[in-house]
């Protein structure tokens, strides 16, 4: 089961985290994997570039084909743009929080009127609008289940 990744989904989810809440995997914290997403929404949005593909190109039509599966991302999955040790942009969960919503209008934004205009995603490549959504409907709901929100 994936989430829909949209913001009347996942803000009452968010709701459920605490600053203490703590992961079934990994080492983020909770306001960590929150910045973690906002840095995924922004690499959509156009707000942070990473022009190169961390992968072979010949790969990529595989990767984007993942992306419209019904195949979740792995536990554990170390990727070099998202460091282990992450410091923290803000004082409090609720600030982070309130960055991810700022960012994801930002990409809603960013894609109206041109749904076919493209970010580039380091493993993934040039994603449109439909793209970006499912990559961030297996990214949230990994996270999610990561911190036992879903």
């Amino acid at each position: 089961m994936f989430i829909e990744p949209n913001l009347e989904t996942v803000l009452p989810l968010l709701e459920k985290l605490n600053s203490t809440t703590k992961p079934s995997w990994g080492a983020l914290t909770a306001q960590g994997m929150v910045e973690h997403l906002t840095d995924s929404v922004n690499l959509a949005n156009g707000n942070a570039s990473f022009s190169q593909l961390l992968i072979p190109e010949d790969k990529v039509e595989s990767m984007q084909r993942f992306l419209q599966s019904d195949k979740e991302m792995m536990r554990n999955i170390e990727v070099p743009f998202a460091p282990k040790e992450r410091v923290l942009r803000h004082d409090e969960l609720e600030l982070a929080v309130d960055e991810l919503v700022d960012a994801w209008m930002q990409f809603e934004e960013h894609f109206e009127g041109s749904p076919s205009k493209t970010e580039n995603h380091p493993f993934y490549g040039q994603l449109n609008f439909e793209q970006w959504l499912a990559l961030h409907k297996k990214h949230l709901t990994h996270h999610f289940k990561q911190f036992g929100l879903i």
